[in-house]
């Protein structure tokens, strides 16, 4: 193979991508996107809920008013003497209320009804306000009936909640705090994107293939390049495109999520809960510094009282991230090649995209098999299937890191894995350059898998 002419054909394939509006358009518009995801419901805690909401209580049973407390955003009007709901209904307009809340008389069994009124669905919030209000009000009252002595003071020794510290043992013997909600979004997230990229950068190559010998511009092309060579320069350059797009991503979504962070992050850290410990042992009593977010969250981490959301920072703070995304480009590049190969003879194999459907599918059907697998792998990591799916290349770039955000991979496992992978990239670049070889320069015949395997079998 001269790599001088396959170094030409990646040059041609990387730079006419490239160029291409939509390759222009799509790096940058989908970092915003994903940049968008991470930070508006960031800002949206921050900003939302500023209106004040005054709500109308109409309280019938005499039991649940006094249990009504104003919050930040909502403040609670009792009813008089004489308003009724059907009064307040009628005159709606003309009140500056957000709702109307009817609480009925007591029943025999000592329970009430609750309807509320507004010009709007009412929020989710103020409705489950609501119903603890009410709730919490009704069960008082029919525990005062058993004429307890100290109940309030029994029911607060009673109430218990317990919360499982997950510790994982290091090598070295050590304990580390883990999340298994952080990995599992995390598994889910790179196996996701694995499926997707290797999907979508695999047509891209049978797409082009598939242009070239349908407008017989490849007929030209081979005469001075052979047909290996132009099929793993199409590999590679796309790869390239697939890798420069890649990075690019990284790059922007990471400049605008830290621009935001700059922005929003000191605010909303000053509103969490349990943040206090961790702001004094930063040294910044309430004002928080975005300098000093790294030392807060270290502080959170170690404080029992800090709040869920800083925890979580706290341990995505810790992950390994150079060995997840080191993993996550290794599993990347030889996945794609591995079924880029593939796309790449069947692309040859027709003439024309409407015929692919049939023989894509020994193609589609491992990446889909991959990817249920890798749901079985979150709640079961290291069980035989995820250990063996990891291994066996059609599924391990979706499986294998699936189970690497977990941190229980053995290194012999791993190294196994991208080994038996590029072997067979390479075993399937080798067949797939047969039919390539043949494919690409015939025309007017639907081919079939008997073709395709017909056509490994010529020697070269």
């Amino acid at each position: 193979m001269n790599w001088k002419k396959v170094g030409i054909v990646i040059n041609h394939e990387y730079m006419t991508r490239v160029r291409k509006k939509s390759f222009i358009l799509t790096t940058l518009l989908t970092p915003i996107g994903m940049a968008l995801l991470i930070c508006v419901p960031a800002l949206i805690m921050l900003f939302s809920g500023n209106e004040m909401q005054k709500v109308k209580v109409i309280d019938q049973s005499g039991v649940v008013a006094p249990y009504f407390e104003d919050s930040e955003h909502t403040t609670y009007v009792m009813g008089t003497e004489g308003e009724t709901v059907d009064i307040l209904k009628e005159i709606f307009d003309e009140l500056d209320y957000y709702a109307i809340v009817g609480i009925s008389p007591l029943d025999e069994k000592g329970e009430v009804s609750v309807v509320s009124y507004s010009k709007e669905p009412l929020n989710m919030d103020l409705k489950n306000s609501i119903n603890r209000t009410v709730n919490k009000a009704i069960e008082d009252r029919k525990l005062m009936q058993y004429d307890i002595q100290n109940l309030d003071e029994i029911l607060d020794d009673v109430k218990t909640d317990i919360k499982v510290n997950s510790m994982t043992l290091t090598t070295d013997g050590d304990a580390k705090e883990d999340s298994v909600e952080i990995y599992m979004v995390l598994a889910y997230l790179m196996s996701f994107l694995i499926y997707m990229f290797v999907f979508m950068f695999g047509t891209m190559v049978m797409r082009s293939v598939i242009d070239e010998k349908s407008s017989r511009v490849v007929e030209v092309i081979v005469s001075s390049v052979k047909s290996v060579e132009l099929m793993m320069g199409k590999i590679i350059g796309v790869a390239l495109v697939a890798l420069t797009q890649f990075f690019i991503w990284i790059a922007l979504t990471l400049l605008i999520v830290t621009s935001v962070n700059a922005f929003a992050g000191p605010k909303l850290m000053k509103n969490m809960g349990g943040m206090e410990q961790a702001v004094a042992v930063a040294g910044q009593d309430g004002n928080i510094n975005p300098n000093d977010m790294a030392s807060i969250l270290e502080a959170a981490g170690s404080d029992p009282d800090a709040s869920g959301f800083v925890k979580i920072l706290s341990q995505v703070k810790d992950l390994d991230w150079g060995y997840i995304i080191g993993c996550f480009l290794i599993y990347f590049l030889l996945g794609y090649l591995l079924y880029a190969a593939m796309f790449a003879a069947i692309g040859a194999a027709v003439d024309n995209e409407a015929d692919t459907s049939q023989l894509q599918l020994p193609v589609t059907i491992p990446l889909i098999i991959g990817l249920f697998i890798m749901l079985h792998t979150f709640e079961h990591p290291n069980s035989a299937l995820s250990v063996w799916a990891s291994i066996i290349p059609w599924t391990s770039p979706m499986v294998m890191l699936a189970r690497i955000p977990f941190g229980t991979v053995p290194g012999w496992q791993l190294a196994l894995s991208i080994i038996v992978l590029a072997l067979t990239f390479l075993a399937t670049a080798w067949l797939s350059a047969k039919i390539y070889k043949v494919g690409i320069l015939t025309y007017g015949k639907k081919s079939t898998f008997k073709d395709l395997i017909k056509w490994m079998k010529l020697k070269d």
